[in-house]
């Protein structure tokens, strides 16, 4: 049996940890800290263990310059708005007691304008840390999350930097989690990942590593951000998403299933699908006999980056509950995104 085996029966909670317990204003929609963090999430915890929650997947909780948490300013230190590092610490000790494993998202392909690390390359051009980056032409003009300046992209095949953020995913490990969703791994080089799961797997061999494989808002001129196969080729006569989501299989564990996530969106929201027959279950076939058995793909009806899936069925609850039922039916882990359970929409799509 592999070391991994244990997300095969996981039910997986993802939450924006400024977003699910000790949030301090009514406006959650507002772009900016709100007070949500660590020591009350663990307050939480009975609530997901009635749930019938075994995983608890947290947002970034290094050290940040936006409330979310991908913009990463420290790898190696909690965010002090969201707690300290016993914090975290007793969070996952309180979760291991309580049966709930923890795995956390890690942002490997980009860091924040404001990284320390950055600036300094930005004001010396003989800065060790020159070469962590992608400068086109310093020290304004570098290669960046797709077109999102304020993140520059790391230089992972540069051996110092990639040993920092390896360096940093094995120290939250030895901290006690269990695993992470990997940000944006269609921007790292496929060679990067190949090291990140030998070093990784080396010591901590039932880490999962999930990643997000997504070729939503990708154009033509963001291939050069990006280390996929064959990036330019395949662009011009179409890469889909089952392909992407394939590529990354020897690599790691598994990757987020986008491709269900349009399907059900489809069939079941935007249709008049509400179950596993007919036209959505040969779909459904076709999708998962494109994969391996030891692939893992799971699955998902929203998340931080996509409309609520009730906003999608235009508020149709009993749509979202057929959606649920199918998805909980699936061979593959379940993910519920913070709220949905409670049947959480907005007003204005994501």
């Amino acid at each position: 049996m592999a070391s991994t085996d244990w997300l095969r029966n996981a039910i997986i909670y993802h939450l924006l940890i400024d977003r699910f317990a000790g949030v301090t204003s009514e406006d959650r929609l507002q772009p900016e800290f709100l007070g949500g963090n660590l020591r009350a999430i663990g307050e939480k915890l009975p609530y997901l263990e009635d749930l019938g929650v075994n995983t608890l997947w947290l947002s970034p909780f290094c050290r940040t310059s936006a409330y979310h948490g991908y913009h990463v300013t420290d790898f190696l230190t909690v965010e002090p708005r969201f707690g300290a590092l016993n914090d975290l610490s007793d969070l996952i000790a309180s979760a291991h007691r309580s049966g709930i494993r923890v795995i956390a998202d890690f942002v490997p392909n980009h860091c924040s304008r404001q990284h320390p690390f950055f600036q300094e390359a930005q004001k010396n051009r003989q800065s060790r840390y020159v070469n962590w980056f992608l400068f086109t032409r310093w020290p304004d003009e570098y290669l960046c999350f797709l077109d999102v300046q304020e993140l520059p992209k790391l230089n992972l095949d540069h051996p110092e930097a990639r040993d920092h953020i390896v360096g940093a995913a094995r120290y939250w490990l030895s901290r006690g989690l269990d695993g992470f969703r990997l940000d944006h791994v269609i921007g790292p080089s496929h060679s990067f990942w190949r090291h990140f799961r030998r070093e990784i797997k080396r010591d901590y061999p039932a880490a999962v590593l999930i990643g997000e494989a997504w070729l939503e808002g990708i154009a033509w001129r963001h291939l050069r951000t990006l280390g996929i196969n064959r990036k330019h080729l395949r662009w011009l006569f179409g890469v889909s998403q089952e392909a992407i989501q394939r590529e990354y299989y020897g690599e790691l564990d598994g990757v987020l299933d986008f491709r269900l996530r349009s399907l059900v969106c489809s069939r079941i929201a935007h249709g008049g699908e509400a179950a596993l027959d007919g036209k959505l279950a040969q779909l459904l076939r076709r999708h998962f006999g494109a994969y391996p058995k030891d692939y893992f793909l799971p699955t998902f009806l929203d998340n931080h980056d996509t409309s609520r899936f009730l906003y999608e069925c235009q508020n149709d609850v009993e749509k979202l509950k057929a959606a649920a039922r199918l998805q909980f039916s699936l061979d593959q882990p379940p993910i519920i995104y913070y709220g949905t359970e409670a049947g959480m929409t907005h007003e204005l799509p994501i």
